[in-house]
């Protein structure tokens, strides 16, 4: 959130994700880049169970539709997608809360808080007015993401087992190949949700800014092509561990949980 701030403040100025990191924490206190996690943990978990739940369902619905043996990559893409519009109607009013925490010099002293003043001076829809551009990075994002999962799984996991070392390499290569190609998407989302107002003022923007285009647009006037890449470096090493640990962790349970289905119907 930082790293792709438009027009930062000098005192929060960053060239590289370490130095960011060093920098908030020498000046800010050690417990800064955690603000917001209450919110996104809060969120988390019904997002993920209506995500994956959607996902395995479409998934096998949409195979059996295309009569295709094993895995279809176009019925994994849409079944991405669709699971993705469930899952981002839950977390983009948590997205919001934490990128107006995560900012420098934030005025919200709490998730609560946050959630009173945003609700009070912009209504409920501050909460879901980047929904439809989370949405235009997230079904591209979900698509490639899933496509790349499932295709590096046939490769090296061809028999589908439970294969720790296999989920955590697919789950990790797969999401750093999404967030890299939907940075410029996630930095207009970003403007978005955080309605920079420097920026803003800067672009010539009054009240307050709302649409893909308008941000796309307010993204280049301000910093260019480069713009779009800004912060694409930590974008990259955040999702790599957090799809890496979420598909590891998610078929950990669902090979636990089947094959103590498989064994409890098994006849001694």
């Amino acid at each position: 959130t930082r790293m792709q701030s438009l027009n930062p403040d000098p005192k929060a100025h960053y060239t590289s994700v370490y130095g960011a990191l060093k920098k908030i924490i020498r000046t800010e206190g050690f417990w800064r880049p955690l603000r917001g996690l209450n919110v996104m943990m809060m969120g988390a978990g019904p997002a993920h169970a209506l995500y994956f739940a959607c996902y395995e369902n479409m998934k096998r619905t949409l195979n059996a539709v295309f009569h295709h043996q094993g895995n279809s990559h176009l019925a994994n893409g849409i079944a991405g997608s669709m699971a993705t519009l469930l899952h981002d109607a839950v977390m983009n009013p948590a997205e919001v809360v934490k990128q107006r925490l995560q900012m420098y010099d934030s005025p919200h002293r709490s998730a609560l808080s946050c959630i009173r003043t945003v609700l009070g001076t912009e209504g409920l829809g501050a909460f879901y007015r980047s929904y439809t551009t989370q949405l235009t990075m997230n079904v591209p994002f979900q698509s490639i993401h899933f496509i790349t999962y499932e295709l590096l799984q046939e490769q090296i996991n061809p028999y589908r087992g439970y294969n720790p070392q296999s989920h955590i390499i697919s789950g990790g290569l797969a999401g750093a190949l999404a967030a890299a190609a939907t940075t410029p998407l996630d930095v207009c989302k970003t403007l978005l949700n955080t309605q920079e107002n420097v920026a803003l003022h800067l672009a010539n923007v009054s009240g307050r800014l709302s649409g893909m285009a308008n941000a796309f647009r307010t993204v280049y006037q301000l910093n260019g092509l480069p713009g779009y890449f800004k912060g694409v470096q930590a974008r990259v090493i955040y999702q790599m561990p957090s799809t890496a640990i979420s598909w590891s962790v998610y078929e950990f349970f669902k090979y636990f949980l089947t094959k103590h289905k498989l064994e409890n119907r098994t006849p001694y």
